[in-house]
C-alpha cells in the first residue's frame, strides 16, 4: 500500500522536477542539499539562490528574442527589473550582470541607481523608468539624475502635474512617458486603476501640455493592469486598448517610439504550475505588430518591469515543527518555529500560496494538517496548498524532527516584513543565507543576516541604546 509522502507527490504530481529532486531522502533545491543548510545554520532561516535570477532573466529574454525573429518584429526589447520586488545589493548586483535596465517607483530608489553607477554597475546608457506617483523627493531625485547626465532616465507621468514639476528642476530636454490607466478587472472594487491617466484623457493631455512644450520629447507609453500577464479575455482586450492609444497617439507624436507592456509574469507557485510564456510573449508582439501595421505605425521597442519574476523564484525559507496540537477529532496543528505573518506576509494579507515541501523525512507515513505560525494571532496560519484544500506532511513524531521549505518566496516578503524593524508580536527575523555557484560551479553560502536579536528590538522600542 502506497502511504509514503513520497508515494502522495509521485502519484499527484510529475516529480522530480527542475528545481526540486530528492537525494538520500532529503530534498535538493537546484542541487543545494537543504538538510545540509538546516545542519549548518540551523532553522528557522530563509535563503536567496542567486543563479536563478540570472536563469530567469535569460529566460525572458530568449523568449522575446525568438518571438521578435519569428515575427520579423523591427525594433528592439528591453528587460527591466522592478526594484520594488527587492532592493537588497545582492539582488542588484546578480540581476545586473545580465545587460538590464532598472524600474523605480520612490525617492530613495534614486539613491540606489546613483549608487549603482558609483560602483559601475550602471552607466547612463542604462535605462531608468522612474514609475509612481511622484512627491516633492523623488521628482527632485529624478530631475537631479537627468541632469547630471543620466538622459536615458525616463520618468512616467502619473498625473497632470508632473510635467510642470519635473520642467522646473530639470536643466534642457528631457523624455518622458505616459501611465494609461487600465481598467480593472470586474471582480474589483473599483473600476480604473488609480495609477496613470485614463485612456481617453491621453492623447488630449499629449495636445494641451506636450506638443507644443519642445523640452519635453515624449518617448514611452506604459501598459500594466494589476492582474499581470494571463492568456484570458481581460488581458487581450486590454491590450487591444493599449495599441488604439499608442497608434493614435503615434500618428501625432513621431517621438513616440516605446511601448512598455509592465510587468506580471507569473511565478510558480504549486508543484502543478503550467504556463507557457513562450506563447504569450510570441501573441503579444504578434498582436502588437498586426495593429500597428493595420494603423500603418512603426512597430514601437518592448519594455518590461519584471519584478517577481525576476527574483521571486530564488528565495525560500526553511521552519521547524516544533509540536503538533490536536485541537479537535479532525484538525492537527503543526506548531513552526517562526511565523507567517512576519516572514512570509503574503499569506495572510492577500492569501498567497507558495510551493510547500517536506525537506526530510519523505519516505515516512503521511497526514492532514494545519501550519500555526508562534504569534498570538488568529490570521497567522497556512491552511491549503494551491492545488488542493489540504497540506499533507510527513506525520509529527517528537523523537523524529520534520523541516518544511516554503519557495518562490523571493520577491516582496522582505520589505512587507518590515525586514530588519519590528515584527509582530516581537517574533524575531529569521537569519538569511545566500546561495550562489562558484567558477567551478560548486556551491557556496553566505550568511548574509543573523536572526534578530533581543537587545536590536529593544534598541528600536526605545529600551536601550
Amino acid at each position: 500500500m502506497n502511504t509514503k509522502y513520497i508515494d502522495l507527490i509521485n502519484q499527484t504530481f510529475d516529480f522530480p522536477q527542475e528545481e526540486f529532486k530528492l537525494k538520500n531522502r532529503a530534498l535538493e533545491f537546484h542541487g543545494v542539499n537543504l538538510m545540509d543548510l538546516v545542519e549548518t545554520y540551523g532553522a528557522p532561516l530563509k535563503f536567496t539562490y542567486l543563479p536563478q535570477i540570472s536563469n530567469n532573466i535569460n529566460k525572458a529574454k530568449q523568449w522575446f528574442a525568438d518571438a521578435i525573429k519569428k515575427n520579423n518584429y523591427k525594433a528592439n526589447y528591453s528587460y527591466c527589473y522592478c526594484t520594488k520586488s527587492s532592493h537588497f545589493k545582492h539582488v542588484l548586483n546578480e540581476a545586473l550582470k545580465n545587460d538590464i535596465h532598472i524600474e523605480t517607483s520612490s525617492a530613495f530608489d534614486i539613491d540606489i541607481v546613483e549608487n549603482l553607477k558609483v560602483q559601475g554597475k550602471i552607466t547612463d546608457e542604462t535605462f531608468v523608468i522612474c514609475n509612481g506617483f511622484k512627491r516633492a523627493q523623488y521628482i527632485t531625485n529624478i530631475s537631479r539624475l537627468i541632469n547630471e547626465g543620466h538622459k536615458n532616465c525616463i520618468p512616467i507621468i502619473d498625473n497632470y502635474e508632473e510635467i510642470d514639476l519635473l520642467s522646473q528642476e530639470i536643466d534642457g530636454e528631457f523624455n518622458v512617458g505616459i501611465r494609461i490607466a487600465s481598467e480593472e478587472e470586474p471582480k474589483f472594487e473599483f473600476y480604473t486603476s488609480r495609477l496613470g491617466i485614463g485612456y481617453k484623457n491621453i492623447v488630449p493631455f499629449y495636445e494641451s501640455q506636450l506638443k507644443e512644450n519642445n523640452k519635453i520629447n515624449l518617448k514611452m507609453l506604459h501598459f500594466f493592469i494589476n492582474t499581470g500577464i494571463r492568456d484570458n479575455a481581460y488581458y487581450w482586450n486590454e491590450l487591444a486598448k493599449c495599441l488604439k492609444v499608442y497608434t493614435r497617439l503615434k500618428k501625432i507624436c513621431p517621438s513616440l517610439d516605446s511601448l512598455n507592456i509592465g510587468g506580471g509574469f507569473p511565478i510558480k507557485n504549486s508543484l502543478a504550475f503550467d504556463f507557457d510564456y513562450a506563447y504569450m510573449v510570441d501573441e503579444i508582439i504578434n498582436q502588437i505588430k498586426a495593429v500597428c501595421e493595420e494603423e500603418d505605425v512603426d512597430v514601437p521597442n518592448i519594455f518590461t518591469e519584471f519584478g517577481s519574476f525576476t527574483v521571486g523564484e530564488s528565495g525560500g525559507g526553511i521552519y521547524e515543527v516544533l509540536y503538533q496540537k490536536q485541537q479537535n477529532d479532525r484538525e492537527k496543528w503543526n506548531m513552526i518555529n517562526s511565523s507567517f505573518i512576519t516572514t512570509l506576509p503574503d499569506t495572510w494579507a492577500i492569501n498567497k500560496r507558495f510551493v510547500m515541501l517536506p525537506i526530510n523525512r519523505w519516505d515516512d507515513s503521511y497526514e492532514r494538517v494545519l501550519l500555526g505560525g508562534l504569534t498570538c494571532d488568529s490570521d497567522d496560519y497556512y491552511n491549503s496548498e494551491q492545488h488542493m484544500n489540504a497540506i499533507y506532511l510527513p506525520k509529527y513524531n517528537k523523537k523524529k524532527p520534520l523541516y518544511i521549505g516554503f519557495f518562490n518566496t523571493g520577491a516582496y516578503q522582505e520589505t512587507i516584513g518590515g525586514y530588519g524593524g519590528l515584527q509582530h508580536c516581537l517574533i524575531p527575523s529569521p537569519k538569511h543565507i545566500l546561495i550562489d555557484k562558484d567558477e567551478d560551479g560548486n556551491t557556496t553560502t553566505q550568511l548574509f543576516s543573523e536572526q534578530q536579536k533581543s537587545e536590536d528590538l529593544l534598541k528600536i522600542l526605545g529600551y536601550a541604546n
